[in-house]
């Protein structure tokens, strides 16, 4: 086992991607415009994706190209010369959950190495070294798997076989996938990147003999959620997923705002600097506090600790966040920080600055002026240029934030 563990963050578009490499990432991993299960992100044309490639490969970082859709008969027709194209891009994985693509891809592209999605399901050692033999250089572990399972896997199958796990990020009602709720309802297959999530849907169980009337089926009045499962969030136990043998630390996200990736990325990063240091260090206050600061759902430590309780299920469809962004930094200079605004803010707000590889810095908006350098007292307009008194130096991509108010 390497001496630190992978942390692998996600990207939906360029944005996040920039986010993703500069907040800590040591992978990240994208969809292109076809064959990846997340069609609501704007994913990466060839062109992009070749440019990404480059960006990160100038920082050390390594790029994996979710392919993991499972495709149907005319599109494996396509199927080579699409992964020949993605291969010429520079990535440095394929993740694939099809039989079909894995065996494609080892025929064509024997060379570029294959990462068996968490939808292959792999809950024992002899799947997981059946995917190595035929050529998988690391398995994505099913969410099902507790810690005692997952020592077994490593200790059972190739030393050489990689095994990353999911450690943060929302969770699927079927947990590893493969799932026919949205498909049903909506005829969006979930299974081609197209789910409709309605699993996070409000439910009510109506009796065959009194139509029109909605009986919740638990106490609260806004309905129950039966399906709709919480966030993971495994940053307190990071050490146990290594020791049982895990070496890539996956966030889910592909489809979430670039906040999302900074904010995360960055606070698993000083967890797992603290945690994996020559001296180990306990995970920062901080760092914890930031998994609250993003939009997300109620944690849960899953399945990692053992089958859960009700606790796994949310009861409300609401998302949490204690902060809001209201600008990006563009640029520091002569004592301003130059923003794009993305929420509204004012001369007075008390602020935060989030910056990689630091806990964030507080301070209070003064001489907030337009593009024009005018003094204004609000920054009313999305995406507009403006400016605020600042005696911090910081990077370009830190984020401003305010306290959320819902």
């Amino acid at each position: 086992m390497p001496d630190r563990p992978e942390l692998l963050a996600p990207a939906g578009d360029m944005e996040c991607f920039s986010m993703a490499l500069q907040y800590g990432a040591d992978a990240i991993y994208v969809g292109a415009k076809t064959f990846g299960m997340r069609a609501a992100a704007k994913n990466f044309d060839f062109e992009t994706l070749q440019q990404a490639v480059a960006k990160a490969h100038e920082k050390g970082v390594k790029v994996y190209l979710t392919v993991n859709v499972l495709p149907r008969c005319s599109e494996m027709d396509i199927m080579p010369d699409f992964l020949r194209e993605a291969a010429a891009c520079g990535i440095d994985a394929v993740i694939a959950a099809d039989l079909g693509v894995m065996t494609t891809l080892r025929r064509i592209l024997p060379d570029l190495p294959l990462h068996a999605s968490t939808q292959t399901g792999v809950v024992n050692y002899a799947t997981a070294q059946a995917l190595y033999d035929m050529g998988a250089a690391r398995v994505v572990l099913a969410r099902e798997l507790p810690l005692e399972d997952i020592a077994e896997i490593r200790a059972k199958t190739d030393p050489a076989l990689e095994l990353e796990a999911f450690v943060h990020g929302a969770m699927c009602m079927s947990v590893s996938g493969r799932c026919l709720l949205s498909e049903y309802f909506t005829g969006r297959d979930a299974n081609r990147g197209a789910c409709a999530q309605s699993c996070r849907w409000r439910y009510h169980l109506v009796e065959e003999k009194r139509p029109g009337q909605y009986f919740p089926i638990d106490e609260d009045e806004n309905g129950s959620y039966i399906l709709n499962a919480k966030d993971l969030c495994m940053m307190p136990h990071l050490q146990k997923l290594y020791d049982a043998g895990v070496t890539s630390f996956k966030i889910e996200g592909r489809a979430k705002s670039f906040y999302y990736v900074a904010g995360i990325t960055n606070a698993y990063r000083a967890a797992m600097d603290a945690m994996f240091a020559d001296v180990p260090q306990p995970v920062p206050d901080w760092a914890m506090a930031e998994l609250e600061a993003v939009s997300h759902r109620p944690y849960t430590t899953g399945f990692y600790f053992g089958r859960p309780n009700d606790s796994i299920h949310n009861a409300t469809a609401s998302y949490v966040r204690t902060t809001e962004v209201i600008g990006v930094v563009q640029k520091c200079e002569n004592g301003r920080l130059y923003l794009s605004q993305r929420n509204r803010f004012f001369a007075g707000d008390a602020v935060s600055l989030l910056c990689p590889h630091e806990p964030p810095r507080s301070f209070t908006v003064t001489d907030l002026r337009n593009a024009e350098g005018e003094p204004i007292e609000a920054a009313n307009h999305a995406m507009m240029d403006c400016s605020v008194a600042c005696d911090i130096s910081v990077p370009s991509g830190a984020i401003l934030r305010k306290a959320a108010v819902d």
